[in-house]
């Protein structure tokens, strides 16, 4: 898990990540992550930094935050374990 991670921090370093991992990651609406909410196997996780997270009125209770961007807080958390990361 880390190493993807560690070329996805690369790709998105070099601004190729959205096309790269486009088709590898799924993605969700508000109403799709709302109907899950509360789901043993969900975390959501909050990857706003900054303004962007602390002037929000806007957070997802229940939420962990990712301080300073470190995603290798995933490793934490089982396979069978659905993250999402929300940014602004």
């Amino acid at each position: 898990m880390s190493r993807i991670l560690a070329v996805w921090i690369l790709a998105l370093s070099l601004g190729i990540a959205a096309p790269v991992f486009a088709a590898t990651v799924s993605t969700m609406d508000k109403d799709e992550l709302r109907a899950q909410l509360g789901a043993e196997n969900l975390v959501v996780l909050d990857v706003r930094q900054g303004r962007d997270w602390s002037t929000s009125e806007y957070k997802i209770q229940g939420a962990v935050r990712v301080e300073g961007g470190d995603l290798s807080i995933t490793d934490g958390y089982d396979k069978g374990t659905r993250l999402v990361l929300y940014c602004a």
